[in-house]
């Protein structure tokens, strides 16, 4: 496992580590290390030795680490043993490297301590160029390294695109740019550019069709790193991704953007369906290869890990066919995926009959536990966490669910289903049970729900029951998977409990987009789909009751941002709405929008959670949850 500290559910992203993350940092940190006069000793004040040497490790020769904190010496750090810097004159070292960026202060006061001869050096030579940095006054700025990955493919008649929006405009940036590199197989870079971005809340779109043409590539499946170049408020590269087919290939599928800090573990991957191929998409996010056997495959809960046992290179892609791990491992068994932090959020392929679909696996959070609290949550919180599950009108519709443990330490998943109509009507609860971690449950709703209930759609929300006893950390999460009964064509998604609408809190719940708890507002992102019709499920889930009805807007935006038309929706409390952005807007008023105009979805007073997608004439549809910022 690599030795970093990725992310902090209280702090947030860890900047040290997307610092020595950043594609550019390898080369500069590798063009430092050449330079450096052998042997080298580290000098580490403020902890970072270890990261560093973990995602940078071809230092050779390496003559000792020196700490200031007393209660460091002695204590082991990437195999050595810190050394009280007191005794870094009397190293035998021709170079000194300060293991910090910012450190000239600390540099200049080492100057008397160097060993007779020796260098000096700091992070500070490998910094990124000032011309990417936001606040070039202070390296560590969050502002400067948002940054994030995406899976990438112009390959095979199968085409992705990545939608956004410029939504650093709402925080006052002006001047944003993006740079960017993308990653082939092998992890080469293909290509390097930058893009500036419109002032304003302007639509963001990178095609890989048109990127090919425009810039001559061959035919790629890869990586396309993103860094953000002047945000404001918002150091989280948030993005739809779109994977779909090219002449008659029919695949449809979309994903979200990926977790910018890589987990030790994931989980929410489906084992095969009969007749099904699943492939996990390695990619490796640093510069440093993955030795063989870092990666492994679980059946979840069972605890017999099974190695892959090939070197995987620096920033390279490989797709992983899980029965090549686990063979005769069936849906609806689940895979968990331990990876030592070799990866940020990983994706899934599932190929069947002829098409294929691209989802995503979620960290498996490794310091929660089962919260006491939760199973007597007060009065005031109503029914509590819910993960709201939409539902397509059913006659076209199947609908599964399939719940998934999302910490290392969760052993039981207590639940239930409670169906809701359009209206907010609760019109039947199910009891699913109290599921061990190794469970192998998939709730059809066909089963679980009569034929008459929700044939229009609606949604159910997932909420915890204990009757039967059992635990709960907050962190529940679900896949969900739709099927077209006609078509035959599949899609999915999966996302984590909340607690919803409610002027209480209980820890960050209600969470909200900015600022503390409660969240009773919504901003969500609609990516208009130029091939297809685009669609929203808009649930307002409710924990406890609320506000009658939402006081939603629907607002149009061209690709430089501009307002071109809104519409007024109001959803029940507890109720739901599968919007079509046709039905919306007048064919005029898209095409004034054009190819990268984009729907916000506005609400001050309560907040929706929704999932996106986009449906052909053919049965063809994606699905996935939206964004908010």
């Amino acid at each position: 496992m690599l030795d970093i500290t990725t992310f902090d559910a209280r702090a947030g992203g860890n900047v040290l580590y997307k610092a020595l993350a950043h594609p550019l940092a390898a080369e500069r940190i590798a063009a430092l290390y050449g330079r450096l006069r052998k042997p080298v000793a580290i000098v580490d004040p403020e902890g970072v030795a270890a990261a560093l040497l973990a995602l940078h490790p071809g230092l050779a020769e390496i003559e000792g680490l020196y700490v200031q904190d007393v209660q460091a010496i002695g204590v082991r750090c990437a195999g050595l043993v810190g050394r009280p810097l007191s005794a870094l004159r009397r190293a035998a070292a021709g170079s000194v490297l300060v293991a910090a960026f910012d450190a000239g202060r600390l540099a200049e006061r080492l100057h008397p301590m160097l060993p007779p001869g020796a260098t000096l050096a700091t992070l500070d030579e490998a910094k990124l160029p000032e011309g990417l940095l936001t606040n070039p006054r202070r390296y560590l700025d969050r502002l400067n390294f948002a940054t994030n990955f995406a899976f990438f493919r112009e390959q095979d008649g199968l085409s992705t695109r990545l939608v956004t929006a410029n939504y650093w405009a709402g925080y006052g940036a002006t001047a944003v740019r993006l740079w960017l590199r993308l990653f082939d197989e092998a992890g080469a870079t293909l290509a390097t550019w930058e893009e500036a971005v419109p002032d304003g809340p302007a639509g963001l779109m990178i095609d890989s069709a048109e990127l090919r043409a425009r810039l001559a590539l061959p035919e790629f499946t890869g990586q396309l790193f993103l860094h953000v170049i002047g945000p404001a408020g918002h150091d989280v590269v948030k993005y739809a991704l779109d994977t779909y087919g090219t002449g008659k290939d029919r695949s449809l599928s979309c994903t979200h953007d990926a977790n910018a800090w890589p987990s030790d573990r994931y989980a929410g991957i489906p084992a095969p369906d009969v007749a099904e191929q699943v492939l996990l998409w390695v990619q490796n996010s640093h510069a440093v290869p993955i030795p063989a056997g870092d990666i492994r495959l679980d059946r979840m809960g069972a605890e017999r890990p099974v190695a892959y046992d090939r070197v995987i290179p620096p920033f390279a892609s490989v797709a992983l066919d899980v029965a090549d791990l686990l063979p005769g491992l069936r849906w609806p068994a689940q895979i968990e995926l331990r990876c030592g932090r070799h990866l940020v959020r990983p994706r899934y392929e599932v190929v069947r009959d002829g098409r294929t679909r691209i989802a995503h696996a979620n960290v498996e959070r490794a310091d929660l536990r089962p919260d006491p609290v939760i199973p007597r949550l007060p009065a005031e919180l109503g029914r509590g966490y819910l993960l709201p599950v939409p539902v397509l009108p059913r006659a076209t519709f199947r609908t599964l669910i399939q719940p998934t443990p999302m910490a290392e330490s969760l052993r039981t998943l207590p639940l239930r289903l409670d169906a809701f109509t359009p209206d907010g009507t609760l019109a039947a609860q199910r009891f699913i049970g109290c599921l061990p971690r190794d469970h192998g449950v998939a709730v059809d709703l066909d089963e679980m729900l009569p034929e008459g209930i929700l044939a229009s759609g609606g949604h159910v929300d997932l909420v915890y029951d204990f009757r039967d006893g059992g635990e709960a950390d907050g962190w529940l999460h679900t896949l969900v998977r739709a099927e077209h009964r006609h078509s035959g064509h599949v899609a999915e998604s999966s996302f984590g409990a909340h607690i919803f609408n409610t002027a209480m809190t209980y820890r960050d719940e209600p969470q909200s987009y900015s600022g503390p708890p409660p969240g009773l507002s919504t901003r969500l992102f609609l990516r208009l789909d130029p091939a297809r019709r685009s669609f929203a499920v808009l649930i307002y889930a409710a924990s406890a009751p609320w506000h009658a009805h939402s006081a939603t807007t629907l607002a149009l935006h061209d690709g430089a941002g501009a307002l071109v038309a809104e519409t007024p929706l109001a959803i029940a409390c507890s109720g739901s709405a599968l919007v079509f952005a046709d039905a919306c807007f007048t064919a005029e008023q898209r095409a004034a929008a054009g190819p990268r105009g984009y729907v916000l979805i506005r609400d001050r007073t309560c907040r929706l959670f929704g999932y996106h997608g986009g449906m052909d004439a053919a049965g063809g549809f994606s699905l996935d949850h939206m964004f908010g910022f």
